[in-house]
């Protein structure tokens, strides 16, 4: 299994880190995609994967940053020769906020579908099936479950745990400590959790209030918690992603949240390649400037 880290930023614009998105590679070549964040598309191709590939879309929430790209993932994956039907998975509302978007953008897709004679209309068809706490799923001889994590007011907002034989990865979504996540994590290989940095943000005027910093910390988890969160489950490695806000100092967020865990903990980078067998070794792997 190896995930590969694709937008590692929030709603904050960053030209380094882009909006929420994660591609998990399993064991028998399946390709799953977490979430769809701003660039999404661009960041798949630098992954070296495209649209046309992806065989399951799990959504964790419905915050923009986390789906602000799905109609773009659409569209493009049909450009790039997809032939069958996407198929998303998510919490409950997400049926209705994909069918809503696609009513968006029906006139257009009818236009341009019936101009460009393209070889199948089967990529633009969208499944969607929607999940809570406890739902599984497998795929191949990976087991998927689902599980609710506490980013209220935002509900439901999902977790994801992936177990394949031997290998067990975990992927926190959007969440504040979480009893859920630590029993869903639980010595699982590696942990991928969202982290604010509460202590690089500052009130600033017509942007945000100290209020603000309050409130937005009031439902992720920070980086003087997030250690902590790692070691209660007894993670094997952690790599810090979903960056608020995207731009901080990188040795000052390692030494606040190695000083709760003794494990590896890596500050996730856009395109960062984890191998389950070796997750502290991850590194930024760029297939389009290989080629």
């Amino acid at each position: 299994m190896k995930l590969h880290l694709l937008g590692t930023g929030c709603p904050a614009v960053d030209t380094r880190r882009y909006g929420p998105a994660s591609l998990l590679h399993t064991e028998q070549g399946a390709r799953i995609l977490i979430d769809c964040g701003s660039g999404v598309t661009q960041r798949l191709l630098s992954a070296g994967c495209s649209g046309a590939e992806i065989d399951l879309l799990l959504i964790t929430h419905l915050h923009s940053d986390h789906v602000v790209d799905l109609f773009q993932l659409i569209i493009s994956a049909w450009h790039q020769g997809r032939d069958r039907c996407q198929q998303i998975v998510g919490p409950a509302g997400t049926q209705e906020f994909v069918g809503q978007l696609l009513e968006l953008w029906r006139p257009e897709l009818e236009r341009r579908a019936m101009h460009e004679k393209r070889p199948s209309l089967d990529g633009l068809d969208v499944e969607v099936s929607e999940i809570g706490d406890g739902a599984e799923m497998d795929l191949g001889n990976m087991v998927i479950e689902a599980f609710e994590v506490d980013h209220r007011p935002m509900a439901p907002c999902l977790g994801y745990s992936f177990k394949e034989p031997g290998q067990h990865l975990v992927h926190s979504g959007d969440t504040g400590p979480c009893d859920n996540l630590i029993k869903a994590a639980t010595n699982c290989d590696l942990l991928v959790h969202d982290v604010l940095l509460k202590h690089e943000m500052i009130p600033q005027e017509g942007v945000r209030t100290q209020e603000t910093i309050d409130q937005v910390a009031s439902y992720h988890a920070t980086a003087e918690q997030v250690g902590k969160i790692a070691s209660e489950a007894g993670a094997k490695c952690l790599i810090l992603t979903h960056f608020v806000p995207p731009a901080f100092d990188e040795a000052r967020l390692l030494e606040i949240v190695q000083s709760d865990f003794d494990g590896p903990v890596l500050c996730g980078e856009d395109l960062m390649l984890a191998d389950l067998a070796q997750p502290d070794q991850a590194s930024v792997v760029r297939y389009d400037e290989i080629q």
